[in-house]
């Protein structure tokens, strides 16, 4: 029997995690529901090492995102062979990966997030439903009365109520299904005046997807896969924009879009305690093993491991002939081939350094994925529905070019902070990287409240932003935050019995709610610092 809660969350990634423990720490009754069967969503389930700002280490993220990050190293400092100078690191980054100063293996994040929900489960405050897809939405007057799940495992079907509603799916799925006003894909120019939007809407101009997967590598054994079944096409695709075929290491640089040789080398002889990680210095993408490296060998004991472990979210899997948001199970089956057919690549035809072909030795490792066949449980998907907003963020409040390095909106309502490059893989409407610099920003209350609904809010990359801003408001710590700041919203919202549209638009309202935000240790606005 599921109980009826206060704070029904939909969608077990890192927004509706952190939703979550930010309502039950308030005291409230919380349903935390998730498709998959692992909790964690770009951490775990999508495998996607975090990406992250170069001062995360001393500011810019909550509090609670930090208590993640350092557990997460707990748990190598305890249970790994890790050598003693690594061992000693405040910093440790056991991946040695140059996406982040935290790239780990999957499980340890899955681990570490069980452990922080797992008191609250204890004290009967919170039930969650793994395996559980929403199906349909009821709602009236504004207010959304139920929402029911289907159950993956038998297709029970289970109808929920709660006071309020976070929708913290992959793809804004309950703004659909509940008839919640929202944008997808790209905005006219004309509705924001973003120098780098569409003369028109562009609804299925989507960022592209991957299905990631880990690595690593065995000299002298012989792991290749069977022949892909999309494989033939894979292997002659050339992207109208794209220096080459893209199953090739030249792609073009995010930045410049000029065509760059990637280099792929396994297991480096370089010593992980040399590798930096910082991305407003160098990108760290050129070198593909170690990019994305959730595990290095060299950090550990001689004997502990024969390979390290390398995670594939590459140029050369991104996905984009489809839009994933209204046509999932075909865009999914289709990156799914194309991830394979890489692996066949590199295990077959991948040009060595050596002159020769081929990586046979690369095993896929299913052990890190959790999965049969060693692709991710779930795609990992950049960009989402987003409601219709009392506050929209746009180009012009985070563009290096048009704010300067030191600017960026101020925000009167700013719930969190973070900072990224406007990002944009390549998209469904057949641009490019679309990746350009940007300041350290705000997160707006006003982002999360959606214009006319009353009891749900978004909980992940479904905020008030547009397609353009949606580049850097998508990552890690800033889908914890909001996740955060919307399930301290709701349990505040019940307690004082209020509405989000009040404690927003209210000065003193909303200053009561700040006030509780700074006491949980999230960071509302940024020291002086610079963008890139």
């Amino acid at each position: 029997m599921i109980p009826e809660a206060d704070i029904l969350v939909v969608g077990g990634g890192l927004g509706g995690v952190a939703a979550a423990l930010a309502a039950c720490r308030a005291g409230r009754s919380v349903v935390l529901t998730e498709e998959t069967d692992w909790i964690g969503g770009q951490l775990t389930s999508q495998a996607v090492p975090p990406d992250e700002h170069p001062w995360v280490e001393q500011f810019g993220t909550t509090a609670s995102y930090r208590r993640l990050r350092e557990e997460i190293r707990k748990y190598y400092r305890h249970w790994y062979p890790l050598r003693a100078e690594a061992l000693a690191l405040t910093d440790l980054n056991p991946g040695a990966g140059r996406v982040s100063k935290l790239c780990h293996e999957p499980r340890v994040a899955l681990a570490v997030l069980e452990g922080m929900l797992a008191p609250h489960r204890a004290a009967g405050r919170l039930t969650v439903l793994t395996e559980h897809r929403p199906i349909s939405a009821d709602s009236d007057n504004d207010v959304i009365r139920s929402v029911t799940l289907k159950d993956l495992r038998d297709g029970t079907r289970r109808t929920l109520t709660a006071r309020y509603v976070l929708d913290a799916t992959e793809t804004g799925a309950l703004l659909q299904l509940a008839g919640v006003e929202h944008a997808n894909g790209a905005e006219a120019r004309a509705e924001f005046d973003e120098p780098h939007a569409p003369d028109e809407a562009q609804p299925l101009n989507q960022q592209g997807i991957t299905v990631c997967f880990a690595l690593s590598h065995h000299e002298g054994e012989d792991h290749t896969i069977d022949r892909p079944q999309d494989y033939d096409f894979w292997h002659t695709y050339q992207p109208s924009f794209w220096p080459g075929p893209l199953l090739g290491f030249e792609a073009p640089d995010p930045r410049t879009l000029e065509p760059v040789p990637r280099t792929f080398l396994p297991n480096p002889t370089l010593d992980p305690l040399r590798v930096s990680a910082d991305q407003s210095a160098d990108a760290g993408d050129k070198e593909l093993w170690g990019f994305r490296r959730i595990l290095a060998r060299k950090l550990h004991s001689p004997s502990a491991f024969d390979s390290d472990i390398t995670l594939v979210n590459w140029p050369l899997n991104d996905y984009w002939l489809k839009p994933y948001i209204g046509q999932e199970a075909e865009a999914l089956c289709e990156a799914r081939q194309l991830s394979l057919s890489l692996l066949y690549w590199l295990q077959t035809e991948a040009p060595r350094a050596d002159g020769g072909t081929g990586f046979p030795g690369l095993r896929i490792r299913p052990d890190v994925t959790g999965t049969a066949d060693g692709l991710a449980k779930a795609a990992y998907v950049r960009e989402s529905r987003r409601i219709k907003a009392v506050t929209t963020v746009t180009e012009h409040d985070v563009a290096i070019d048009l704010v300067g390095p030191y600017g960026g909106t101020r925000h009167r309502d700013s719930v969190g902070v973070g900072s990224y490059r406007i990002d944009l893989h390549p998209s469904t409407g057949g641009d490019n990287y679309i990746d350009i610099g940007s300041v350290p920003f705000e997160i707006p209350l006003g982002a999360l409240v959606p214009r006319r609904v009353r009891n749900l809010l978004p909980a992940g990359k479904n905020i008030g932003t547009t397609h353009i801003t949606n580049g850097c408001y998508r990552l890690h710590p800033v889908e914890w935050n909001v996740g955060e700041v919307v399930g301290a919203l709701a349990a505040h919202c019940v307690a004082e019995d209020v509405e989000p549209h009040q404690v927003q638009a209210e000065d003193k309202r909303f200053e009561e709610f700040a006030q509780l935000l700074d006491r949980d240790g999230v960071q509302r606005h940024w020291p002086d610092v610079r963008g890139y």
